[in-house]
């Protein structure tokens, strides 16, 4: 049978049920060889997994791969994942509500795919069993620290949350890649209360330093004034110790000058002579207007009795 009289009748025209049969035909094979065609592929970042009847017969790994018609092939992620677990709420050490939201990366172990896959996920999303897990570690560590404390050793708190979650994802086969927690939230009265106390401690902390200042403007008065009257006792000192000197110097001349005058009369009679030149000099010519009994007439000597 030809082509040209494939789709015609016998009083050739054209068979339309000839070609619905055909079109159909090409559709079913269509449909089954992409259903059984062998060969498959397995993504970058998964595992496949082939089961025949719902139980397990292989894992494989990236790449392609011959499927038999009776088996069944799922792509199992095993890349990062992330859950995001918002507003985590849990009390505190002291017995205050504190929330925090944290973002919680995670993947599959290659080794456990079958486990996993088996009893939790068909795809590797393990994001309701994270939340979940990730809530619980949360209550059970901040009920460890009290509140100031989680402030303080925030560090210390994400690495407890994250050394216990690590051991309660570790049974679903699941390993923690990290762990993001972003600020913690109080109850609105104990942040107000942590507000005031806060702004307490600044003006507690403004009035020490300005006592400080003042403290150290005096110790500096003081200091210039020590120095002042040190350098005045030092200027005291120098001018004693120079008239001291002074006078040293003058009661020695005067020693020389005794010494010397005991030892000549003529050094004597010199000096008598240089006071009667002073008296002179310094004499108006006038004569005393009283002369009383025995005084001396100046520049007036008697003559000696004969």
């Amino acid at each position: 049978m030809s082509f040209a009289t494939r789709y015609r009748t016998q009083d050739n025209r054209v068979s339309p049920l000839a070609i619905v049969r055909d079109v159909l035909l090409l559709i079913v094979a269509t449909v089954l060889v992409a259903k059984f065609w062998p060969l498959r592929t397995v993504p970058t970042g998964h595992r496949g997994v082939i089961t025949v009847g719902g139980a397990i017969r292989g894992i494989e790994a990236e790449g392609f791969l011959l499927l038999l018609p009776w088996q069944r092939l799922d792509n199992f992620n095993i890349r990062a994942e992330q859950a995001d677990i918002n507003d985590a709420e849990g009390p505190t050490f002291d017995q205050q509500p504190v929330r925090a939201s944290l973002t919680v990366r995670y993947s599959i172990s290659p080794d456990k795919v079958a486990e996993v896959f088996e009893k939790y996920s068909r795809d590797g999303d393990l994001t309701s069993y994270v939340q979940t897990a990730t809530q619980e570690v949360f209550k059970a560590v901040t009920v460890k620290y009290t509140a100031p404390e989680l402030i303080a050793k925030r560090a210390a708190v994400s690495g407890d949350i994250a050394a216990a979650l690590r051991a309660k994802l570790a049974q679903y086969g699941a390993q923690v890649i990290n762990i993001d927690m972003r600020n913690f939230a109080f109850a609105p009265a104990y942040m107000a209360a942590i507000n005031d106390k806060v702004t307490q401690e600044q003006l507690r902390q403004a009035a020490d330093n300005k006592l400080k200042t003042v403290e150290s403007e005096q110790k500096q008065k003081v200091a210039i004034a020590e120095a002042e009257a040190s350098a005045k006792r030092a200027t005291a000192d120098g001018e004693a110790y120079a008239a001291l000197k002074i006078a040293t110097a003058q009661a020695d001349a005067l020693k020389v000058q005794n010494a010397a005058l005991a030892q000549s009369k003529e050094v004597l009679e010199l000096r008598r002579i240089e006071v009667e030149l002073t008296k002179a000099q310094r004499w108006n010519g006038a004569l005393p207007t009283a002369i009383y009994a025995g005084a001396p007439i100046p520049f007036f000597t008697p003559p000696a009795a004969k």
